[in-house]
């Protein structure tokens, strides 16, 4: 394995270009916020037309994430298959960022279980090993403390490694080396050491996928110092987070949701990034801001067409940085609205939402004309059994319920 990493850092030696330092606050994009859902044959594609064509094979998927965006207009979506760009489905936008960053330096790799000629379990690799060959898109046993580890270590010696985990509950295996190498090293190294590592995959409750593999881990590593989390829920800030991820100088914890892999969008044929600390804006609203990320995004604007025909006017905020929290964007919305309510599918206890109410309440108390809600998974493990797997998920209707209650 040394010799692999020999051989990518001499290429990396070889390159004259400049070290890639970046500074996330510098690069600002506006978000897309046009999205909804369309049925293919045998998966769910998200479009930004507004069209659901069911498939007998995605009744459940329609159960879950069925007209899952609401939009202010119809002609703003009818309009979306003239806009410049290209479409991708969030996986596709995932790869693409990612064979950018590594034709652009040389330096990034690829590595983790079945990433190379298979192209990944989500097929998130596709096509990289062919094009980057074997030294770059490294195929691993399974061994998610050792890959890990090893990827933390290449990190320090100046490569950017992307490692993905097959499924985010498989590293828990790997959590010795992300909390006491990935986060600590810069500081007990004295400064001695970056480690620009992003560390990604698949994770969230998916359909019938059983406890073990339907671990959301973001209130695992979230009292970890030193690392940044991130959460995307488009293909556009799939793309940009990814891309912004790998250049950043701290490692990042990239957290994709299994059933939003298949959404499908327009994005800019230029090349962009997201700033990895900010919150994304997706409907700008008075009566109420609701705080959400991921999956749980697309449950709370299918509960806005229903609060809007109640005759409310709820501001939704993609929090996308898990941490550290876009403070400035959640602020602002709170003096606005004076109340909020946060969305997760973390568990209730320890989760995001656990910390963004004891940032609100720090930071924006006096704002507040009702107290926070917070609607999260419930604490049990997630049941095989699908009519039960749905009950322990927040769910739109009692998102409607809830800003009902805030706002009385």
């Amino acid at each position: 394995m040394a010799a692999i990493f020999q051989g990518v850092g001499a290429a990396a030696a070889l390159s004259s270009s400049p070290s890639n330092s970046f500074d996330s606050k510098k690069f600002v994009f506006s978000p897309c916020r046009s999205f909804s859902v369309r049925k293919g044959a045998s998966f769910a594609v998200v479009r930004s037309d507004g069209r659901v064509n069911l498939n007998p094979k995605g009744r459940r998927a329609q159960q879950l994430i069925s007209n899952a965006v609401a939009t202010k207009s119809d002609s703003a979506a009818a309009s979306s298959s003239s806009k410049p760009g290209h479409e991708l489905l969030l996986f596709e936008a995932l790869q693409e960022g990612l064979e950018e960053e590594m034709e652009r330096d040389p330096r990034v790799c690829v590595m983790g279980e079945d990433v190379g000629h298979y192209g990944g379990s989500y097929k998130v690799t596709k096509g990289l090993a062919k094009k980057f060959g074997d030294l770059r898109v490294l195929d691993t046993p399974i061994a998610e403390n050792s890959f890990t580890g090893m990827g933390i270590g290449a990190a320090m010696t100046g490569l950017r490694p992307v490692v993905e985990g097959m499924n985010m509950g498989f590293l828990l295996l790997a959590f010795n080396q992300i909390s006491n190498n990935c986060g600590m090293l810069h500081y007990t190294s004295g400064g001695q050491f970056t480690i620009p590592i992003v560390i990604r995959g698949p994770g969230g409750v998916g359909r019938q996928l059983g406890a073990e593999h339907s671990q959301r881990l973001e209130s695992y590593f979230q009292s970890i110092p030193g690392i940044q989390m991130v959460a995307c829920s488009t293909p556009y800030n799939a793309k940009g987070l990814m891309k912004a991820a790998i250049r950043s100088e701290n490692p990042v914890i990239f957290f994709e949701h299994v059933l939003l892999y298949n959404l499908k969008e327009r994005i800019p044929d230029e090349d962009y990034i997201c700033n990895l600390e900010e919150a994304e804006m997706v409907r700008p609203g008075e009566h109420v801001t609701i705080l959400t990320y991921s999956r749980m995004r697309y449950h709370v604007m299918q509960a806005a067409k229903t609060l809007v025909n109640k005759g409310y006017d709820p501001e939704v905020i993609d929090i996308r940085s898990l941490k550290p929290f876009d403070l400035y964007t959640i602020g602002n919305s709170v003096k606005k609205t004076h109340r909020v309510l946060i969305v997760e599918e973390c568990m209730r206890t320890g989760g995001i939402g656990a910390s963004l109410i004891a940032a609100i309440t720090e930071n924006f108390n006096d704002y507040l004309d009702a107290p926070i809600m917070c609607l999260s998974s419930q604490d049990v493990p997630t049941p095989y059994a699908g009519t039960l797997e749905e009950v322990t998920v927040v769910q739109p209707a009692q998102i409607v319920t809830a800003v009902e209650q805030l706002c009385q």
